[in-house]
């Protein structure tokens, strides 16, 4: 009989999920939030992931659960339990994606390196946090933030009263993450997978480069972090996936200090953008190996097929046209990269692909991923 894999969530993760699981005779069905979604070849309906019937609907037609992203609200992901729904990851370890004050004090009761942080209600509280901290720090909104959204940089106390003001109505609670503005030397991403009986894999260690808050490039691995750097990177991701509980593919991102330290800033528990490199550039994609994860398969391996891997997203799109409208001219002038199409309209800021080139010599493989997603964008 064949495995059916449920998908919550109808965005380019899930969509690059397709593949993997055609190749491994899977049956993938993906929950879209509305028509036209990126996964919407494998949609199996539309409903609104928040709807507690529509998502225990959708559980009955699969084997097992997993997620595109982590907003699926805690009581429906405990009512899928509760039902005997195989659900990976499940809501003890999602709490932790989704709630950025409870990871930072999970983190810090696992004993792992994070950056010094307090839970902030009002103003008063976060003038004492900057007065220890020179002035100036990071205030997050506890949810639903992501690529840069629910963050900014502050030096008053009063820079974030309206998140305060917001958060007043809140039943989740009415605090506000503050942490240390980091010196760092740049930004590492660190991807495991764990399966349900324990076993558990990394990959390499990777550099990503952040514009806007958004991820604009990935470079595998981190140039200079063979050694001391790599091993320490597993170990944070490991203890995180195992102290957590997760099933399933974990991204922790990291940021790499000037006085050499590593220090985890966010927590993914799904296929992540630091990872896409891997589809073109590792022996198992970060795809294949959240399906095996999750259906409790034994793991592969994760070793780079290339000695350097470049991922570039591409952000925005051309201001007319289709990306396929510029595949002529990308691929003749650059056939050895690889080209990927998450078949979303272009606008401002939205990740609409990526492309992935991979060589000997990195000097050459960030021009070539570089240069082809230019094509894509005006």
């Amino acid at each position: 009989m064949t495995t059916i894999v449920g998908v919550i969530g109808g965005g380019q993760l899930a969509r690059m999920m397709i593949p993997a699981a055609v190749n491994l005779g899977i049956d993938l069905r993906v929950l879209a939030e509305s028509e036209g979604m990126a996964a919407g070849l494998a949609a199996a309906g539309v409903g609104d992931y928040r709807d507690a019937d529509t998502v225990l609907a959708f559980a009955e037609t699969v084997d097992v659960i997993t997620f595109d992203h982590e907003h699926v609200p805690q009581e429906i992901l405990r009512a899928l339990v509760n039902r005997g729904v195989r659900v990976h990851p499940g809501p003890d370890a999602l709490l932790y994606a989704q709630d950025k004050l409870l990871m930072r004090q999970k983190l810090t009761d696992l004993g792992l390196p994070v950056p010094d942080w307090a839970a902030v209600s009002n103003s008063g509280e976060l003038a004492a946090f900057l007065a220890e901290h020179d002035g100036r720090a990071v205030v997050k909104t506890p949810r639903g933030g992501y690529d840069g959204k629910g963050v900014r940089v502050v030096s008053g106390e009063h820079d974030v009263d309206d998140w305060f003001e917001a958060l007043a109505g809140d039943d989740r609670g009415s605090a506000l993450l503050v942490e240390e503005l980091v010196d760092f030397r740049r930004e590492l991403a660190q991807l495991v997978a764990r399966r349900p009986s324990g076993e558990i894999v990394a990959w390499p260690l990777v550099e990503t480069v952040q514009r806007g808050g958004v991820c604009a490039e990935v470079i595998a691995p981190a140039p200079g972090s063979a050694g001391r750097v790599a091993d320490v990177a597993a170990d944070i991701a490991m203890a995180v996936a195992e102290g957590i509980g997760v099933t399933g593919v974990l991204a922790v991102e990291l940021f790499e200090t000037t006085d050499e330290r590593l220090l985890v800033n966010e927590l993914a528990m799904r296929p992540h953008n630091s990872g896409h490199w891997s589809i073109d550039g590792s022996t198992t994609s970060q795809f294949e190996q959240h399906l095996r994860a999750v259906l409790d398969l034994p793991l592969g391996a994760t070793g780079a097929r290339e000695l350097w891997s470049v991922m570039v997203n591409v952000l925005g799109g051309p201001a007319e046209g289709s990306m396929a409208d510029r595949y002529p001219a990308a691929f003749d002038a650059h056939p050895t990269v690889k080209v990927h199409n998450y078949g979303k309209d272009p606008r401002p800021g939205r990740k609409i692909g990526h492309v992935t080139a991979g060589g000997d010599e990195l000097e050459t493989v960030v021009y070539e991923a570089r240069a082809t997603a230019a094509f894509f964008q005006d």
